[in-house]
């Protein structure tokens, strides 16, 4: 399976144009009115159709209820559908039969035992999206907080584990974070950004850059 690399929360017809031209193999859209990356599913629709048959679409929900499901599928027509919240393996196996399509599940690491959940969810999702745990404070979002969690704590997980790296990831750091981590894919979002909720061109093309050079050492 070759190595992905995914840019979420994307947000304008512009850096969805930039992510797609620099390579990128899946983008996201977010479907959480709390992030400032939120989508609706009208400008959601227009984005699918740009990325249409160039990336794999990938929309982000959390805690979704089954409608909330259902008018995302409807809109937005996505690839994977890519669940960030406290959904158990219960419900990831039911909302992926629902949808009929992949699903990526994102969980939180701050610690060792923060991975003791993994084989639960390994047979119900795809990908399994490994992100730092959010801070403990009124305004943190579920992800796209810009902090990452200590790589080192991934060494000794079964390889074939379908794992996507998240959490604090940029330009600057994917390298590192591929060589320590040996992940199948990985996934950015406020590491592109020049503030929050606004992606930067230059970043995502070197962003994409760095990861693409940084797996292909790895092959």
């Amino acid at each position: 399976m070759n190595a992905l690399i995914k840019i979420c929360g994307l947000s304008t017809p512009e850096t969805l144009a930039a992510a797609l031209d620099a390579g990128a193999d899946m983008v996201g859209f977010v479907r959480f009115p709390k992030s400032p990356r939120h989508v609706t599913l009208d400008l959601g629709h227009r984005l699918s159709l740009q990325a249409k048959g160039r990336a794999r679409r990938v929309v982000l929900l959390v805690d979704p209820g089954d409608e909330d499901i259902a008018q995302a599928v409807e809109a937005i027509n996505p690839d994977l559908i890519q669940l960030h919240g406290s959904e158990t393996p219960e419900r990831v196996a039911e909302i992926r039969a629902i949808v009929r399509r992949p699903v990526m599940k994102a969980l939180g690491v701050a610690e060792k035992r923060d991975l003791e959940a993994l084989a639960s969810y390994a047979t119900g999702s795809d990908h399994i999206v490994l992100d730092a745990k959010p801070p403990r404070t009124a305004d943190a979002l579920p992800g796209g907080n810009g902090i990452s969690f200590d790589w080192k704590l991934l060494n000794g997980l079964d390889p074939a584990l379908p794992i996507m790296l998240s959490g604090g990831l940029n330009p600057d750091n994917v390298a590192e974070a591929i060589r320590l981590t040996s992940p199948r894919a990985v996934d950015v979002s406020s590491g592109v950004e020049s503030g929050p909720g606004l992606k930067d061109s230059r970043k995502i093309e070197a962003f994409i850059k760095a990861a693409r050079t940084a797996f292909a050492a790895q092959s």
